[in-house]
């Protein structure tokens, strides 16, 4: 957990497969712990093909039987289906907008929003940008994509600065990292 805060959580993320992955990531953890996700992410980086969409997005129902079987992910049926749904509708924004990155930080107008949260009790859990992506998302056939999961994947993307005014962390992560 120490070492996922320390240099990845809240750092702008720009490339495509990134992204997909703390898609998938924040999907499967609804309802969980990120430390559970946490525990099983090289389980998920083995069973979805290291996040490539290309590969997810031909995900047959023999392998999606297989992946249900497998102990190193969190084994819900509609997670995993959301997975190959979720590959498929990745591609086609990405045939739209040349890269999904460029779809996706449209909704902070491509750059990160620094907030100023002076501790825990002040992150909030959504906001008018994972509420438009959330509905924007959704319309585009996008499973699991509630606003709560998208403002989190709006944090671990960096696209939402909330490490908290105290955290090192904070200053760290307000230049974009290309």
């Amino acid at each position: 957990m120490i070492a996922y805060h320390d240099k990845e959580w809240g750092v702008p993320l720009h490339d495509d497969r990134k992204i997909f992955e703390f898609m998938v990531l924040d999907a499967f953890q609804a309802g969980l712990s990120w430390s559970t996700i946490l525990k099983r992410r090289e389980g998920f980086r083995k069973a979805f093909d290291n996040f490539d969409y290309d590969k997810i997005a031909k995900y047959d129902v023999k392998k999606i039987e297989k992946l249900l079987k497998d102990e190193g992910i969190i084994r819900n049926r509609l997670k995993v289906t959301a997975t190959v749904t979720n590959a498929i509708q990745f591609k086609k924004v990405q045939k739209e907008f040349g890269t999904f990155d460029k779809y996706i930080w449209q909704f902070v107008n491509g750059k990160p929003i620094n907030n100023k949260c002076k501790s825990i009790k002040d992150i909030k859990a959504s906001s008018k940008e994972s509420d438009a992506m959330s509905k924007d998302l959704k319309k585009r056939g996008f499973k699991f994509v509630g606003t709560t999961i998208c403002y989190a994947f709006m944090q671990a993307a960096g696209m939402v600065n909330d490490h908290t005014t105290d955290c090192f962390r904070h200053k760290g992560v307000k230049k974009p990292r290309l």
